[in-house]
């Protein structure tokens, strides 16, 4: 980890990204950050700094500041009313909000993508489930969500039409830091695997059991582990309904 230069070490861990060479400093700025806040390498409750930010990257304040309001205007950071940046903390109300908008969403977005799967998509998908057992096995957390999401993504993202996909980011976004705390407790509660039912559905071309098999890896995974951790905190997740 990287000294912020005086003499202490900062509260956070930036991951790099590949710098495509069509990106703007703004741009790789805001999305190594978003990467970060994805991938939870920073904690909930977390005091974001500009300066404390462009010393420990190496570069001026201007594109941290640019991109520290890009993702306050996402939700992903909050910002209070001493104009300090914070990275929010999960309330039992707001996780219970956001698991059943990703579960609405994704629901959504695979049933309108299923006409335009092809089966190379299916195989694709299935080398990418094959990656994410491997990653499980040798506890590689932060890949298992790169390629958890990549998963997701490659799916919603067959259909050519969807206007879905920034609504869904936005939604793993403002789970991202506190998925970081859960990730191993996903591996108790997630006991069947629905990645292998939904490449089943796929298979089958069959809708109901694609949007059962998506709200089931939603719920035994992100759902039971956060309501599991969150009780372990003295805060009690009210139980949400099936959605129709």
């Amino acid at each position: 980890m990287t000294s912020t230069g005086n003499g202490t070490e900062p509260a956070f861990s930036i991951p790099d990204i590949p710098r495509h060479h069509h990106m703007t400093i703004h741009e790789y700025v805001y999305f190594r950050l978003r990467n970060a806040l994805m991938l939870g390498a920073v904690k909930p409750g977390t005091s974001l700094k500009i300066r404390a930010l462009a010393a420990y990257m190496g570069i001026s304040p201007t594109p941290i500041r640019e991109a520290l309001r890009r993702l306050s205007s996402e939700n992903a950071l909050e910002v209070l009313g001493n104009r300090r940046i914070i990275v929010p903390r999960i309330t039992a109300g707001k996780f219970e909000e956001l698991v059943l908008l990703r579960i609405c969403l994704e629901r959504l977005a695979a049933r309108r993508a299923l006409p335009y799967v092809s089966d190379i998509l299916i195989r694709d998908m299935s080398v990418l489930d094959d990656r994410m057992d491997e990653a499980v096995a040798r506890g590689q957390y932060d890949l298992l969500t790169v390629l958890n999401q990549s998963f997701h993504e490659r799916l919603y993202t067959a259909n050519h039409h969807q206007a879905v996909m920034p609504q869904i980011q936005s939604v793993w976004l403002q789970l991202g830091p506190f998925q970081r705390q859960l990730i191993r407790t996903v591996m108790d509660t997630y006991q069947i695997d629905r990645h292998k039912e939904i490449l089943s559905a796929l298979s089958a071309r069959d809708p109901q059991a694609l949007q059962t098999a998506i709200e089931a890896d939603i719920r035994d995974g992100i759902g039971q582990a956060g309501k599991k951790v969150l009780a372990d905190e003295g805060v009690v997740v009210p139980c949400t309904g099936k959605i129709s």
